[in-house]
């Protein structure tokens, strides 16, 4: 029996995919080659916006002409599914399974669990997509209840995992050579243990010896502590980069949206991370990589408030930023409020923003130029090496070399506002 699993959306749904696959090697089934040749189809999606929602739409004449050729052809549909869209997707898909109950699929799935009690979501072993670079979820779910976001009630409550699991977790893999350690979680720094929190996480997890490096995602402004910039700037494998969602520019915006802190906080905090790593880091690390979240058109919102975060982007000056276009998702309290922002008005908005952000993070690429810089290859394509950097820039170099999954000494020398070109050392 072979399976293949389609996954939609964040770095979270990605872990999960990774554990459904331990489960299902677990009661007998094989990974497909592709699609096609698959007996059980898994369709891992994400609710954070429609556009997500609507690829598994668009997902779903492929998969009336895959039952009309394989009869025995088994779809699930799993992930971050709203009980809108749970009605709506019951007639294209045999079983909806809620990804919390991951450890109870097999008996859901009517095959024998191979003797294995699983009691705990966490404690379901992942099956990691990479030699290499590894998510490793240290909290689930959400308490923040942003008026947008549908996370609270398709994950629900904030869950942290025993910090002893975490360590041995990782200290397992660095054994095994990975190179790359990513903490996951949907509010990642109101992580708590008892009396171990986030910042001390980072560094117990810094202090594990090994050559890996340390990213995490995604934190909220609301619980980002003065701990937590000195811990990560003192840490030298936590990477020089962070994503830190702004969402909006605009006061009465963030109110609406129920993020509990004012641009003035927010603006705050960026400082104050620059100046911690301006002080502990050396080179091109003092000069640390921040990218953030950004939504335009939310409901109510003016062209004087859109302004205001375009103020913010001039300011920041982030090396990226993830701007959506505001859309309506069913159940959520933003949901009620009337969208009304046109669509044209909404694609104005995201263009400026766009073009900002295209001059900023050129400006930002320019130090990188004649500097040589450590790079964690990825994967290849044509030819090229492409990698990220500790800051997570995208470097994509010309290599007959197979360094997938290994670090490589690349000189920088051509820069576009999305990435950064080089040179290995040895192949100047």
């Amino acid at each position: 029996m072979k399976y293949c699993i389609i996954t939609y959306g964040c770095q979270m749904n990605k872990s999960d995919s990774e554990r459904i696959a331990s489960v299902l090697e677990g009661i007998g089934y094989q990974p497909a080659p592709e699609i096609s040749g698959a007996d059980l189809i898994v369709v891992n999606m994400c609710s954070v916006r429609q556009s997500a929602v609507d690829r598994v739409y668009g997902l779903a004449p492929k998969l009336k002409k895959l039952k009309t050729k394989n009869s025995k052809l088994k779809t699930v549909l799993t992930g971050c599914v709203l009980k809108k869209d749970r009605l709506i997707f019951a007639k294209g898909f045999d079983l909806i399974l809620d990804i919390k109950d991951l450890p109870h699929w097999p008996k859901l799935l009517e095959k024998r669990d191979a003797g294995q009690k699983r009691k705990e979501y966490f404690k379901i072993p992942q099956k990691y997509q990479t030699r290499f670079s590894a998510f490793v979820p240290i909290m689930t779910g959400c308490n923040n209840f942003c008026t947008y976001c549908v996370v609270p009630y398709t994950r629900g409550r904030e869950v942290s995992r025993s910090a002893k699991e975490i360590i041995q977790e990782i200290k397992n893999l660095i054994k095994k050579d990975y190179e790359e350690i990513w903490l996951l979680g949907q509010n990642v720094n109101s992580y708590k243990d008892r009396k171990i929190n986030f910042p001390k996480l980072l560094k117990m997890i810094n202090d594990i010896k090994g050559n890996f490096w340390i990213r995490f995602t995604s934190p909220h402004p609301k619980d980002f502590s003065d701990e937590l910039i000195r811990v990560m700037a003192k840490c030298q494998k936590v990477t020089p980069y962070l994503n830190l969602p702004a969402q909006s520019g605009d006061d009465e915006i963030l109110k609406k949206m129920n993020r509990p802190y004012t641009i003035k906080h927010y603006q705050s905090l960026i400082k104050k991370i620059r100046t911690a790593f301006s002080k502990y880091r050396n080179g091109l690390e003092k000069d640390i990589s921040i990218s953030t979240d950004i939504i335009v058109g939310f409901p109510g919102e003016t062209k004087k408030q859109f302004e205001n975060t375009l103020k913010l982007l001039k300011k920041i000056k982030y090396d990226m930023a993830y701007i959506a276009k505001y859309s309506p998702r069913a159940g959520t309290a933003a949901a009620k409020l009337k969208d009304d922002v046109s669509p044209q008005e909404k694609e104005r908005r995201y263009k400026i923003l766009t073009k900002i952000l295209k001059e900023t993070a050129q400006n930002q690429n320019k130090k990188f130029v004649g500097k040589e810089i450590e790079v964690l290859m990825e994967e290849k394509k044509d030819n090229f090496l492409i990698g990220k950097t500790r800051t997570y820039k995208t470097v994509k170099t010309k290599s007959s070399k197979g360094l997938i999954g290994q670090f490589a000494k690349v000189k920088i020398i051509d820069i576009s506002p999305w990435g950064l070109k080089g040179v290995i050392n040895d192949e100047k």
